[in-house]
């Protein structure tokens, strides 16, 4: 396995971080106070990121995009985690891959515009009594002649406040199985002016401008055409671009851990006490190593899980293990470098207390750690068991 970058991969790469530096990073300060990012700033980066060529990176050629392998989809990943998170969803980079599956008039009305940057979705799985248990799921679409009617709750529910259409799963059934009966999940494609659904902030600490939301569905009517997929096939969909999310996922959180990474590296080198840098001191300097370590090997997992993706030989225990691995260790790059900027590594005016509080957050939401450890203990432990 060779992975060292290309001409071409590494250009790539240099151009869209020094995009992201000349055009988005100048934002964060206005969006982390606003918690939203206004709409002449989203369509201001929408329409440069056109023109620099970053729009559809990850698209497959036939239906217009550039079709990136996965390892340079990951390498600009990786370069999209260091900018604050809601100014990298004004580029259109891609869609979300379950929306694929869309068919007949389902392509011209959602998949098409979000290609073309003109709608966008949300992903509504989680509830209030469902988060990494996604099969205690509770909203339910019960079949009332050709149309489906739709209750329940959906929480943490990003973009869902900037979302046209949401992307929701329900349970529309139940079947036997030789485990005993399991509930039938099915995607549905919801237009969010439709009767019945309301969507209602969420105030987080975390990611401001890319929120969390609930969503409410009171009597949602929706016909048979807005199925995604086939009926109680909900989750075979959706697990078919879990791998791509928590590798994507695991990137950003090596690209963040690199801008922390700079910023300290510059503070414990030119910041002095008792006559001395800061860097100087062991206490200090074995930090700077350890994070330099836990980088280094995240891009690395990152990399090899990039090319397995892209041999075909990624399995869900690898999955685990690269987000679990590198969400972690973003946490512990943020949380070194609030201690070595010391009390103003807090401070509002420095985004350091920013990137500490966001990277929180990666622990949580494509699987929790604990997820993550227990998929992978079950899976290499599972051929001893009797």
């Amino acid at each position: 396995m060779d992975f060292a970058l290309s001409f071409e991969q590494q250009s790539l790469v240099d151009s869209l971080e020094e995009f992201c530096k000349r055009e988005l990073y100048p934002h964060e300060a206005l969006v982390e106070e606003l918690r939203y990012v206004p709409d002449e700033i989203r369509q201001d980066i929408r329409q440069k990121a056109a023109e620099a060529g970053f729009t559809n990176m990850y698209v497959p050629e036939e239906w217009g995009g550039a079709g990136l392998d996965k390892q340079t989809k990951m390498q600009a990943e990786r370069v999209m985690g260091k900018p604050h998170s809601p100014l990298g969803m004004c580029m259109n980079r891609g869609v979300t891959g379950i929306l694929f599956k869309c068919r007949g008039e389902q392509i011209e009305e959602y998949l098409l515009p979000c290609i073309r940057g003109e709608r966008k979705d949300a992903f509504a799985l989680t509830e209030p009594g469902a988060g990494s248990d996604a099969r205690a799921i509770t909203t339910r679409a019960v079949r009332d002649g050709d149309d489906w009617v739709i209750d329940g709750v959906k929480q943490f529910i990003s973009a869902a406040d900037i979302a046209d259409f949401i992307i929701l799963i329900a349970v529309t059934g139940v079947e036997q199985t030789e485990r005993g009966p399991r509930k039938r999940f099915t995607s549905f494609l919801v237009d969010k002016d439709t009767p019945g659904l309301r969507v209602e902030p969420m105030k987080s600490i975390v990611t401001r401008g890319y929120n969390p939301n609930m969503i409410y569905l009171d009597k949602v009517r929706v016909p048979d055409s807005k199925i995604l997929g086939d009926e109680g096939s909900g989750f075979d969909t959706a697990n078919e671009w879990l791998y791509d999310g928590r590798v994507a996922l695991a990137a950003h959180c090596v690209g963040r851990a690199e801008r922390i990474f700079e910023m300290t590296k510059e503070w414990a080198a030119s910041r002095k006490a008792f006559d001395r840098t800061i860097g100087e001191f062991q206490g200090v300097g074995f930090k700077v190593a350890n994070m330099a370590v836990d980088i280094k090997l995240g891009d690395l997992m990152v990399k090899e899980a990039a090319w397995k993706m892209d041999e075909g030989l990624m399995n869900r225990t690898e999955a685990s293990m690269v987000n679990y691995w590198c969400s972690e260790m973003v946490f512990r790059v943020a949380d070194d470098a609030v201690q070595i900027f010391g009390g103003m590594g807090l401070m509002e005016d420095f985004p350091i207390q920013r990137f500490w509080r966001d990277a929180r957050i990666e622990r949580i939401w494509e699987g929790t750690s604990e997820v993550h450890q227990d998929v992978i203990a079950r899976d290499i432990l599972r051929p001893y068991r009797q």
